[in-house]
């Protein structure tokens, strides 16, 4: 009986070294640097990291620690986001300017120090100030721990596939003068594959993607759209795809030859490569416009995918790519992917409720003495127009108890009430296109489950917003169109394989059910990842109570915390 104790001993011990020598801590440096680069015809002035467009991959596996040293060399303030990462305990590390943190001014530095536990899968990073995350980006890849393997076939080869969007002008401007008017900033010159845009664009026949695959071989194409404001439809000619993971949580496999990734979302999907040696076949992107009306920049970018073994074929296939305009085929991408149930780290939905939301999201007007300048644009969730604080950030006003930096009444219901999806509506009701401006939060108790009704209106335009949540994954129960009704449409929850993603792309017109647990303390962010968006104002905070215990209480900032 003592020998198995001591037995018994000797295989926790084991297993606990075995699970620390796993984990590892990751660290880089990032210089964030202004460049001058060539682009349709135009030498342009970008902020970058590590003078490269995307930024440098962050490659870890599933409980490593990551360190990363950002340097700011540009003339700009700059936060760097881990999109989609948790945070457990490491809110501070979180990147939002002036939610977590004062940004990093120019000539100063901080590191961003977080562990990375309970997600697999392919997430990214970005600036979160001002539009710098037009170039500020690069992919966040957490592949499983040492000795742990995909619940697919192991690929031969894992490609990040970055979209991205350029201007030709220098964008810091460009959000300047959109926050000046109140007036949209003006459309994309190009969309881009990994930085660069493709032979359909001026000058850029030598600046297209190109990857060689060998017959045969399979392929893991982790997506990320990282464009500012654009959902994208995406194809490759003569393949189809199986989308094996979403916002890094693994999904049943989903055959396709169509995906639809909104801006901030991401997909991981496995090709194989089963067409003619010496053959060759255009990937290609181009916009999913949830709002006709609402002008945007029609154009593809495109790369290429060359099958190697012999000489090239001169014919490149070009696949058929849908209708800008077609949201049949987008919400039927968006609404087939479900949860891989008892895959790793799967997350069973929660049954008991403990806080109902009901949020209306869209643009807005806002309402200003200088009638020369005005009505502006605005944007707002439940009729609160968000608006940043300047003196300090939230997150340290929550930490050290510091009142005037927010409110705590963001509604749990639309302060009015109305035909949400009716674009006449404004007729006979034009006070609804003006939203007040707040720093309003929601304060939840610590493990609270929230159930989340994001509710898209037609006040303005009605269009499809990717909404974010920093922290947190949430369940996606149930979308559809028009108005929710609870009456309804309960009867279509699923609760037993929900999509659990970061990144939601709300209907055009319509709405979402989503539910998640606040296990998190500490001071998040919500809000529409169309760039523009938030500092229009379509954003609010969750305040996130602290637990019993000292491992569910806000820790105190790092001493290099940024200061305003």
């Amino acid at each position: 009986m003592e020998g198995a104790r001591v037995s018994l001993a000797c295989a926790l011990l084991l297993f606990a070294l075995s699970t620390i020598a796993s984990a590892s801590i990751v660290e880089h440096t990032f210089n964030v640097q202004n460049l001058t680069v060539s682009r349709l015809c135009k030498r342009q002035v970008i902020t970058v990291v590590n003078g490269s467009l995307p930024g440098p991959t962050v490659r870890i596996r599933e409980g490593d620690s990551l360190v990363i040293h950002v340097i700011n060399n540009s003339p700009h303030n700059i936060t760097i986001h881990w999109h989609g990462i948790f945070h457990k305990l490491t809110v501070w590390a979180d990147g939002p300017s002036m939610v977590t943190q004062c940004p990093i001014q120019p000539g100063h530095r901080y590191a961003y120090r977080f562990n990375v536990t309970g997600q697999e899968g392919t997430l990214w990073w970005h600036a979160h100030a001002s539009f710098l995350r037009a170039t500020v980006y690069g992919a966040l890849i957490i592949r499983p721990k040492a000795g742990h393997s995909y619940p697919f076939p192991k690929p031969h080869k894992e490609v990040p596939i970055l979209f991205g969007e350029w201007w030709n002008t220098y964008v810091v401007a460009l959000e300047e003068a959109a926050i000046a008017t109140g007036v949209p900033p003006n459309n994309s010159d190009a969309y881009t594959i990994n930085g660069l845009p493709g032979n359909l664009y001026p000058c850029s026949k030598d600046k297209m993607f190109t990857l060689d695959v060998v017959k045969g071989k399979l392929y893991l194409l982790r997506i990320i759209n990282a464009a500012m404001n654009i959902p994208l439809f995406f194809k490759i000619a003569n393949h189809r795809l199986t989308v094996v993971a979403a916002d890094a949580v693994y999904t049943e496999p989903y055959v396709t030859d169509i995906i639809t990734i909104a801006p901030g979302q991401t997909v991981d999907a496995l090709l194989h490569a089963d067409q003619s040696i010496g053959s060759s076949y255009y990937m290609a992107a181009h916009p999913y416009a949830s709002a006709p009306a609402v002008p945007f920049p029609n154009t593809t970018t495109r790369g290429v995918i060359r099958y190697g073994g012999a000489s090239y074929s001169r014919r490149v296939l070009m696949p058929q790519l849908p209708s800008f305009f077609d949201t049949p085929t987008a919400h039927k991408f968006y609404t087939n992917l479900t949860s891989l149930v008892g895959g790793p780290h799967f997350v069973p939905v929660p049954r008991h409720v403990d806080e109902e939301m009901y949020v209306t999201i869209g643009l807005a007007l806002e309402a200003c003495a200088d009638n020369t300048t005005c009505p502006k644009f605005s944007a707002s969730m439940s009729n609160h127009s968000f608006v940043l604080p300047k003196k300090l950030s939230i997150l340290e006003a929550v930490f050290n108890g510091v009142d005037g930096i927010f409110t705590k009444d963001f509604p749990d219901q639309p302060p009015v009430k109305f035909d949400y999806t009716n674009p006449n509506i404004t007729q006979t009701n034009p006070e609804l296109l003006f939203a007040q401006k707040t720093t309003s939060a929601k304060v939840l108790k610590f493990n609270a489950t929230v159930e989340l009704v994001l509710q898209n209106h037609a006040l303005i335009a009605a269009e499809s917003h990717p909404m974010h949540l920093h922290g947190f994954n949430f369940h996606v129960l149930a979308q559809g169109f028009g108005n929710y009704d609870p009456t309804r449409d309960r009867s279509k929850f699923n609760l037993v394989n929900p999509q659990f993603r970061n990144t939601l792309a709300v209907p055009v017109g319509g709405w979402a059910v989503t539910r998640f647990t606040a296990d998190n303390p500490g001071a998040w962010l919500m809000h529409c990842h169309i760039d523009v968006h938030l500092p229009f104002g379509l954003g609010m905070i969750f305040v996130v109570e602290n637990g019993p215990t000292k491992s569910t209480t806000l820790p105190p900032p790092p001493s290099d915390l940024p200061t305003c």
